[in-house]
């Protein structure tokens, strides 16, 4: 779909932004409207919520995956989610309006952003059994069998975040 997107970007004159982000940047801030989509080039990313005053890590990018705040930009309303740069990162960004347009195209290209959106749903829903287990090795155990390269992509402390258990419980179980 990448290559796709691309050529129709270049067929229609539409602007495909490149983006380099240091490590730390904000690629989307809590309370703003997310008006775009981005294709990770190179790094990695982490979507993050704030609750009762701590960062709580709920999805990760990197490279080849496209990523948005998902609630703003399907509903069109501020998102209570930000997007933060885990290392220098390489994004490709295309404006919501010109994505639904390519989306809309073909009916090849429908099909194909309705599979990604099914993944996505069903990747949601693996996270929320995830979350049911209360045996730290079983959060564990779950996410390194669908997502192995996630632990080459992202830092373990990070990792350990998204798992909801410290770095520490996190090295032990990997021993």
């Amino acid at each position: 779909m990448q290559e796709e997107l691309i050529a129709f970007l270049r067929n229609e004159n539409i602007e495909l932004v490149q983006e380099k982000h240091p490590k730390g940047a904000l690629l989307v801030t809590p309370y703003e409207h997310c008006h775009f989509i981005f294709l990770i080039d190179k790094g990695a990313v982490k979507v993050t919520e704030w609750i009762d005053e701590k960062e709580q890590i709920i999805r990760f990018g990197y490279k080849g995956n496209w990523l948005t705040a998902l609630d703003s930009f399907l509903s069109d309303k501020p998102t209570r989610f930000s997007i933060e740069a885990l290392k220098s990162t390489v994004v490709r960004r295309i404006k919501k309006n010109d994505f639904l347009s390519f989306v809309s195209s073909s009916q090849s290209i429908m099909k194909k952003w309705n599979v990604l959106l099914e993944n996505l749903v069903l990747q949601q829903m693996e996270r929320e059994s995830d979350l049911l287990h209360n045996n730290p090795k079983d959060r564990y155990d779950r996410v390194l069998q669908r997502s192995p390269q996630l632990f080459q992509e992202i830092p373990l402390r990070h990792i350990a975040n998204y798992l909801r258990m410290t770095p520490e419980t996190l090295s032990r179980l990997r021993k």
